[in-house]
Protein backbone atom coordinates (compact mmCIF):
# COMPACT_ATOMS: atom_id res chain seq x y z
CA UNK A 1 0.00 0.00 0.00
CA UNK A 2 1.63 3.49 -0.99
CA UNK A 3 1.45 6.30 1.72
CA UNK A 4 0.18 9.38 1.20
CA UNK A 5 1.57 11.54 -1.72
CA UNK A 6 4.11 14.41 -1.17
CA UNK A 7 3.72 17.39 -2.88
CA UNK A 8 6.15 18.63 -5.43
CA UNK A 9 8.10 21.20 -4.42
CA UNK A 10 9.23 22.46 -7.76
CA UNK A 11 6.06 22.03 -9.52
CA UNK A 12 4.49 25.52 -10.34
CA UNK A 13 1.56 26.82 -7.40
CA UNK A 14 -1.98 27.39 -8.29
CA UNK A 15 -2.61 30.33 -9.36
CA UNK A 16 -5.94 32.73 -8.95
CA UNK A 17 -6.00 35.91 -11.39
CA UNK A 18 -8.40 38.53 -9.43
CA UNK A 19 -9.58 41.73 -11.60
CA UNK A 20 -11.84 44.31 -9.71
CA UNK A 21 -14.00 45.31 -12.80
CA UNK A 22 -16.68 47.95 -13.37
CA UNK A 23 -18.14 49.48 -16.82
CA UNK A 24 -15.13 47.31 -18.20
CA UNK A 25 -17.74 45.76 -21.66
CA UNK A 26 -15.00 47.19 -24.37
CA UNK A 27 -12.40 45.50 -22.42
CA UNK A 28 -13.41 42.63 -20.76
CA UNK A 29 -13.43 39.79 -23.56
CA UNK A 30 -10.01 40.65 -24.25
CA UNK A 31 -8.57 41.13 -20.80
CA UNK A 32 -9.70 37.94 -19.45
CA UNK A 33 -8.71 36.48 -22.99
CA UNK A 34 -4.99 37.52 -22.37
CA UNK A 35 -5.52 36.15 -19.01
CA UNK A 36 -6.49 32.41 -20.23
CA UNK A 37 -3.52 32.48 -22.83
CA UNK A 38 -1.20 32.96 -20.16
CA UNK A 39 1.49 30.25 -20.60
CA UNK A 40 1.73 29.22 -17.31
CA UNK A 41 2.78 25.28 -16.41
CA UNK A 42 0.25 25.19 -12.98
CA UNK A 43 -2.89 25.61 -11.74
CA UNK A 44 -4.86 28.88 -13.05
CA UNK A 45 -8.17 30.89 -12.41
CA UNK A 46 -10.08 34.12 -12.90
CA UNK A 47 -12.01 35.59 -10.29
CA UNK A 48 -13.86 38.44 -11.59
CA UNK A 49 -15.41 40.82 -8.90
CA UNK A 50 -17.81 43.18 -10.66
CA UNK A 51 -19.31 45.95 -9.59
CA UNK A 52 -22.59 48.13 -10.21
CA UNK A 53 -22.36 48.98 -13.93
CA UNK A 54 -24.12 50.66 -16.53
CA UNK A 55 -22.92 48.66 -19.25
CA UNK A 56 -23.22 44.76 -19.93
CA UNK A 57 -20.29 44.22 -18.03
CA UNK A 58 -22.43 41.47 -15.47
CA UNK A 59 -23.90 39.66 -18.82
CA UNK A 60 -20.23 39.69 -20.21
CA UNK A 61 -18.89 38.30 -16.99
CA UNK A 62 -21.00 35.22 -16.35
CA UNK A 63 -20.97 34.38 -20.17
CA UNK A 64 -17.28 33.90 -19.86
CA UNK A 65 -17.95 32.25 -16.61
CA UNK A 66 -20.51 30.18 -18.16
CA UNK A 67 -17.66 29.31 -21.07
CA UNK A 68 -15.00 28.06 -18.79
CA UNK A 69 -14.81 26.54 -15.85
CA UNK A 70 -11.33 28.25 -14.69
CA UNK A 71 -13.94 31.53 -14.03
CA UNK A 72 -15.72 32.71 -11.50
CA UNK A 73 -18.00 35.54 -11.18
CA UNK A 74 -18.52 37.41 -7.66
CA UNK A 75 -20.61 40.62 -7.34
CA UNK A 76 -19.14 43.46 -5.39
CA UNK A 77 -22.21 45.60 -4.84
CA UNK A 78 -20.25 48.71 -3.88
CA UNK A 79 -18.34 49.44 -6.86
CA UNK A 80 -15.11 50.14 -4.88
CA UNK A 81 -12.08 48.66 -6.02
CA UNK A 82 -10.14 47.70 -2.39
CA UNK A 83 -14.18 45.71 -1.86
CA UNK A 84 -14.00 43.89 -4.97
CA UNK A 85 -10.33 42.89 -4.34
CA UNK A 86 -11.16 41.43 -1.04
CA UNK A 87 -14.02 39.68 -2.44
CA UNK A 88 -11.93 38.31 -4.91
CA UNK A 89 -9.00 36.94 -2.82
CA UNK A 90 -11.60 35.66 -0.64
CA UNK A 91 -13.51 33.49 -3.37
CA UNK A 92 -10.08 32.43 -4.49
CA UNK A 93 -8.96 29.18 -4.78
CA UNK A 94 -5.32 29.41 -4.75
CA UNK A 95 -2.80 30.59 -2.88
CA UNK A 96 -0.31 33.04 -5.53
CA UNK A 97 -3.05 35.87 -6.05
CA UNK A 98 -2.05 37.67 -9.33
CA UNK A 99 -3.80 41.55 -9.65
CA UNK A 100 -4.79 42.31 -12.98
CA UNK A 101 -7.12 45.72 -14.21
CA UNK A 102 -10.05 44.82 -16.78
CA UNK A 103 -8.56 48.07 -18.97
CA UNK A 104 -4.88 45.68 -18.25
CA UNK A 105 -2.48 44.19 -21.00
CA UNK A 106 0.37 41.61 -19.78
CA UNK A 107 2.27 39.78 -22.09
CA UNK A 108 1.80 35.83 -22.55
CA UNK A 109 4.98 35.29 -19.95
CA UNK A 110 3.90 37.75 -17.46
CA UNK A 111 2.30 35.28 -14.51
CA UNK A 112 5.09 32.60 -15.13
CA UNK A 113 7.58 35.42 -14.76
CA UNK A 114 6.03 36.76 -11.92
CA UNK A 115 5.77 33.61 -10.03
CA UNK A 116 9.24 33.01 -10.85
CA UNK A 117 10.35 36.32 -9.43
CA UNK A 118 8.25 36.06 -6.12
CA UNK A 119 9.48 32.12 -5.43
CA UNK A 120 13.29 33.68 -5.79
CA UNK A 121 13.07 36.15 -3.79
CA UNK A 122 10.13 35.16 -1.17
CA UNK A 123 8.94 38.39 -0.92
CA UNK A 124 5.15 39.05 -0.24
CA UNK A 125 4.38 40.90 -3.38
CA UNK A 126 6.29 41.58 -6.79
CA UNK A 127 5.35 43.89 -9.57
CA UNK A 128 6.88 45.79 -12.47
CA UNK A 129 6.68 48.26 -14.98
CA UNK A 130 3.03 50.49 -15.92
CA UNK A 131 3.54 50.98 -19.38
CA UNK A 132 1.49 53.53 -20.62
CA UNK A 133 0.53 53.64 -24.48
CA UNK A 134 -1.46 56.25 -26.11
CA UNK A 135 -3.04 55.85 -29.29
CA UNK A 136 -4.58 59.92 -30.05
CA UNK A 137 -1.53 62.80 -29.52
CA UNK A 138 -3.59 63.53 -26.36
CA UNK A 139 -2.97 59.74 -24.80
CA UNK A 140 0.86 60.35 -26.12
CA UNK A 141 1.39 63.24 -24.23
CA UNK A 142 0.24 61.90 -21.47
CA UNK A 143 1.77 58.64 -21.58
CA UNK A 144 5.05 60.45 -22.10
CA UNK A 145 4.31 62.61 -18.79
CA UNK A 146 3.34 59.67 -16.91
CA UNK A 147 6.84 57.92 -17.91
CA UNK A 148 8.85 60.83 -16.46
CA UNK A 149 9.61 61.88 -13.51
CA UNK A 150 8.23 65.63 -13.47
CA UNK A 151 5.29 63.95 -14.56
CA UNK A 152 4.78 61.92 -11.95
CA UNK A 153 7.44 61.32 -9.45
CA UNK A 154 10.49 59.46 -9.64
CA UNK A 155 8.80 55.80 -8.64
CA UNK A 156 10.59 53.17 -10.36
CA UNK A 157 7.32 51.61 -11.53
CA UNK A 158 6.63 54.37 -13.50
CA UNK A 159 10.25 55.75 -14.77
CA UNK A 160 12.27 52.29 -14.29
CA UNK A 161 14.76 50.99 -12.20
CA UNK A 162 17.31 47.61 -10.93
CA UNK A 163 15.38 44.95 -9.48
CA UNK A 164 15.02 44.88 -6.02
CA UNK A 165 13.27 46.09 -2.61
CA UNK A 166 10.62 48.90 -3.30
CA UNK A 167 7.93 50.65 -1.51
CA UNK A 168 5.56 49.58 -4.34
CA UNK A 169 4.81 48.50 -7.17
CA UNK A 170 2.12 48.33 -9.87
CA UNK A 171 -1.05 46.19 -9.52
CA UNK A 172 0.92 43.28 -8.24
CA UNK A 173 1.49 39.53 -7.89
CA UNK A 174 1.15 38.37 -3.97
CA UNK A 175 1.68 35.48 -1.34
CA UNK A 176 -1.62 34.59 -0.17
CA UNK A 177 -0.61 33.96 3.39
CA UNK A 178 1.24 37.73 3.42
CA UNK A 179 -1.84 39.66 2.64
CA UNK A 180 -4.14 37.58 4.86
CA UNK A 181 -1.69 38.52 7.79
CA UNK A 182 -1.68 42.05 7.20
CA UNK A 183 -5.74 41.98 6.90
CA UNK A 184 -5.86 42.62 3.01
CA UNK A 185 -6.61 45.79 1.53
CA UNK A 186 -7.93 48.70 3.68
CA UNK A 187 -11.65 49.91 2.05
CA UNK A 188 -11.42 53.07 3.45
CA UNK A 189 -8.75 53.51 1.00
CA UNK A 190 -10.74 54.30 -2.38
CA UNK A 191 -8.03 54.65 -4.11
CA UNK A 192 -4.25 54.85 -2.90
CA UNK A 193 -5.38 50.75 -1.63
CA UNK A 194 -2.36 49.38 -3.20
CA UNK A 195 0.64 51.98 -1.81
CA UNK A 196 -1.12 51.13 1.49
CA UNK A 197 -0.90 47.75 1.19
CA UNK A 198 2.61 48.05 0.40
CA UNK A 199 3.33 50.53 3.45
CA UNK A 200 1.68 47.95 6.18
CA UNK A 201 3.63 44.92 4.23
CA UNK A 202 6.88 46.21 4.33
CA UNK A 203 6.04 47.23 8.10
CA UNK A 204 5.68 44.04 8.55
CA UNK A 205 8.76 42.95 7.56
CA UNK A 206 7.96 41.58 4.25
CA UNK A 207 9.69 42.34 1.34
CA UNK A 208 7.97 44.64 -1.90
CA UNK A 209 9.86 43.65 -5.18
CA UNK A 210 10.31 45.62 -8.25
CA UNK A 211 11.15 43.90 -11.26
CA UNK A 212 11.80 46.14 -14.46
CA UNK A 213 10.82 42.82 -16.92
CA UNK A 214 7.20 42.25 -15.69
CA UNK A 215 5.03 45.24 -17.37
CA UNK A 216 1.78 45.62 -17.88
CA UNK A 217 0.44 47.42 -20.75
CA UNK A 218 -1.72 50.67 -19.80
CA UNK A 219 -4.70 52.85 -21.65
CA UNK A 220 -4.12 57.07 -20.48
CA UNK A 221 -6.76 59.24 -19.91
CA UNK A 222 -8.27 60.50 -23.48
CA UNK A 223 -9.34 64.04 -22.42
CA UNK A 224 -8.38 66.96 -20.80
CA UNK A 225 -11.14 66.91 -18.03
CA UNK A 226 -11.06 62.81 -17.69
CA UNK A 227 -6.81 63.58 -17.04
CA UNK A 228 -8.01 66.21 -14.43
CA UNK A 229 -10.78 64.63 -12.91
CA UNK A 230 -8.36 61.74 -12.30
CA UNK A 231 -5.32 63.54 -10.87
CA UNK A 232 -7.33 65.92 -8.17
CA UNK A 233 -8.67 62.36 -6.86
CA UNK A 234 -5.45 60.84 -6.66
CA UNK A 235 -4.32 63.79 -5.19
CA UNK A 236 -6.56 63.78 -2.55
CA UNK A 237 -6.15 60.48 -1.72
CA UNK A 238 -2.55 61.20 -1.29
CA UNK A 239 -3.65 63.78 1.19
CA UNK A 240 -5.63 61.12 3.08
CA UNK A 241 -2.78 58.41 2.91
CA UNK A 242 -0.22 61.39 4.72
CA UNK A 243 -3.11 61.94 7.45
CA UNK A 244 -2.81 58.32 8.35
CA UNK A 245 1.00 57.62 7.95
CA UNK A 246 2.51 61.07 8.68
CA UNK A 247 5.86 59.69 8.58
CA UNK A 248 5.69 59.20 4.73
CA UNK A 249 5.04 62.95 4.15
CA UNK A 250 8.20 64.17 1.92
CA UNK A 251 9.11 67.50 -0.25
CA UNK A 252 7.83 64.87 -3.67
CA UNK A 253 4.51 65.16 -2.28
CA UNK A 254 4.52 68.42 -0.74
CA UNK A 255 6.19 70.05 -4.29
CA UNK A 256 2.75 69.87 -6.28
CA UNK A 257 0.51 71.48 -3.83
CA UNK A 258 3.16 74.39 -2.68
CA UNK A 259 3.33 74.84 -6.29
CA UNK A 260 -0.66 75.62 -6.73
CA UNK A 261 -0.60 77.74 -3.93
CA UNK A 262 2.24 79.81 -5.31
CA UNK A 263 0.71 80.31 -8.51
CA UNK A 264 -2.49 80.96 -7.38
CA UNK A 265 -1.19 83.73 -4.86
CA UNK A 266 0.87 85.56 -7.58
CA UNK A 267 -2.10 85.49 -10.06
CA UNK A 268 -4.42 86.97 -7.60
CA UNK A 269 -1.57 89.84 -6.33
CA UNK A 270 -0.54 90.36 -9.91
CA UNK A 271 -4.73 91.16 -11.35
CA UNK A 272 -5.01 93.23 -7.57
CA UNK A 273 -1.44 95.05 -8.90
CA UNK A 274 -3.52 95.57 -12.09
CA UNK A 275 -6.58 97.09 -10.90
CA UNK A 276 -6.88 98.04 -7.31
CA UNK A 277 -3.69 97.30 -5.31
CA UNK A 278 -0.42 98.78 -5.27
CA UNK A 279 1.16 98.27 -8.26
CA UNK A 280 3.99 96.46 -6.69
CA UNK A 281 1.60 93.18 -6.72
CA UNK A 282 2.38 93.03 -10.22
CA UNK A 283 5.50 91.03 -8.79
CA UNK A 284 2.90 88.29 -8.33
CA UNK A 285 2.76 87.75 -11.82
CA UNK A 286 6.16 86.26 -12.01
CA UNK A 287 5.26 83.11 -9.84
CA UNK A 288 2.74 81.88 -12.98
CA UNK A 289 5.15 83.36 -15.37
CA UNK A 290 8.16 81.29 -14.00
CA UNK A 291 6.27 78.19 -13.73
CA UNK A 292 5.04 78.05 -17.43
CA UNK A 293 8.53 79.18 -18.68
CA UNK A 294 9.83 75.93 -16.71
CA UNK A 295 7.02 73.87 -18.12
CA UNK A 296 8.06 74.71 -21.87
CA UNK A 297 12.22 74.38 -21.23
CA UNK A 298 11.06 71.18 -19.02
CA UNK A 299 9.11 69.88 -21.27
CA UNK A 300 11.15 70.29 -24.35
CA UNK A 301 13.55 67.68 -23.58
CA UNK A 302 10.93 65.26 -22.79
CA UNK A 303 8.55 65.65 -25.70
CA UNK A 304 12.06 64.68 -28.41
CA UNK A 305 10.74 61.89 -30.27
CA UNK A 306 7.19 62.91 -29.95
CA UNK A 307 4.65 63.59 -32.87
CA UNK A 308 4.37 67.32 -33.44
CA UNK A 309 0.82 66.97 -32.03
CA UNK A 310 1.74 65.15 -29.16
CA UNK A 311 4.32 67.40 -27.95
CA UNK A 312 3.41 70.89 -28.33
CA UNK A 313 0.27 68.83 -25.86
CA UNK A 314 2.89 67.91 -23.43
CA UNK A 315 3.20 71.27 -21.89
CA UNK A 316 -0.18 71.51 -20.57
CA UNK A 317 -0.13 67.61 -20.22
CA UNK A 318 1.92 68.17 -17.13
CA UNK A 319 0.36 71.18 -16.08
CA UNK A 320 -2.92 69.45 -15.75
CA UNK A 321 -1.55 66.92 -14.20
CA UNK A 322 0.04 68.68 -11.50
CA UNK A 323 -2.11 71.66 -10.93
CA UNK A 324 -4.97 69.14 -10.07
CA UNK A 325 -2.48 66.42 -8.09
CA UNK A 326 -1.35 69.79 -6.08
CA UNK A 327 -5.54 71.13 -5.99
CA UNK A 328 -6.83 67.87 -4.92
CA UNK A 329 -4.18 67.40 -2.37
CA UNK A 330 -5.23 70.41 -0.55
CA UNK A 331 -8.66 69.48 -1.01
CA UNK A 332 -8.24 66.48 0.85
CA UNK A 333 -11.32 63.99 1.39
CA UNK A 334 -13.68 64.80 4.30
CA UNK A 335 -13.09 61.59 5.94
CA UNK A 336 -11.42 58.67 6.22
CA UNK A 337 -15.05 56.25 6.25
CA UNK A 338 -18.05 56.69 3.24
CA UNK A 339 -16.98 59.39 0.65
CA UNK A 340 -18.33 61.23 -2.28
CA UNK A 341 -15.67 61.00 -4.73
CA UNK A 342 -17.37 60.72 -8.18
CA UNK A 343 -15.85 58.74 -10.95
CA UNK A 344 -15.73 60.90 -14.23
CA UNK A 345 -18.50 58.89 -16.02
CA UNK A 346 -20.95 58.79 -13.46
CA UNK A 347 -21.10 62.55 -12.12
CA UNK A 348 -24.16 63.44 -10.77
CA UNK A 349 -25.83 60.09 -12.49
CA UNK A 350 -27.34 57.85 -10.52
CA UNK A 351 -28.09 54.52 -11.94
CA UNK A 352 -29.23 50.95 -10.75
CA UNK A 353 -27.19 48.34 -9.89
CA UNK A 354 -25.35 46.05 -12.43
CA UNK A 355 -26.32 42.74 -11.63
CA UNK A 356 -29.22 40.63 -10.97
CA UNK A 357 -30.56 40.92 -7.34
CA UNK A 358 -27.92 43.84 -6.71
CA UNK A 359 -28.64 46.56 -4.16
CA UNK A 360 -29.07 50.47 -5.87
CA UNK A 361 -26.19 51.54 -6.82
CA UNK A 362 -24.29 54.73 -4.77
CA UNK A 363 -26.07 57.90 -5.27
CA UNK A 364 -29.57 56.52 -5.16
CA UNK A 365 -30.09 57.47 -2.22
CA UNK A 366 -29.56 60.87 -2.99
CA UNK A 367 -25.18 61.20 -2.33
CA UNK A 368 -22.91 61.08 -5.39
CA UNK A 369 -21.44 57.37 -6.91
CA UNK A 370 -18.14 56.10 -4.83
CA UNK A 371 -15.52 56.10 -7.35
CA UNK A 372 -14.26 52.93 -7.60
CA UNK A 373 -10.64 54.19 -8.30
CA UNK A 374 -10.10 51.45 -10.78
CA UNK A 375 -6.76 52.18 -11.37
CA UNK A 376 -3.06 53.93 -9.62
CA UNK A 377 -1.73 55.92 -11.84
CA UNK A 378 0.46 57.61 -9.19
CA UNK A 379 1.65 55.65 -6.02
Amino acid sequence: MSGPSVPDPDAAPGVSVILPVRDEERHLRAAVGQVLAQDYAGPLEVVLAVGPSRDRTWEIATELAAADPRLRVVANPSGRTPAALNLAVAAARYDVLVRVDGHSEIAADYVSRAVEVLRATGAANVGGMMVPVGTTPFENAVARAMSSPLGIGSVAFHTGGEAGPAPTVYLGVFRRDALERVGGFDETFVRAQDWELNHRLRAAGEVVWFDPTLAVTYRPRGSWSELARQFFRTGRWRRQVIRTYPETASLRYLAPPATVLGVAVGTVAAVLGATTGPRWLLLGAAAPGVYAAFLVVATAAMGRGLEPAARWRLPGVVATMQMAWGSGFLRGVERPGPVTDVAPHEEGTPRPGGYPGSAPAPGRSGRPPLDGGHESPED
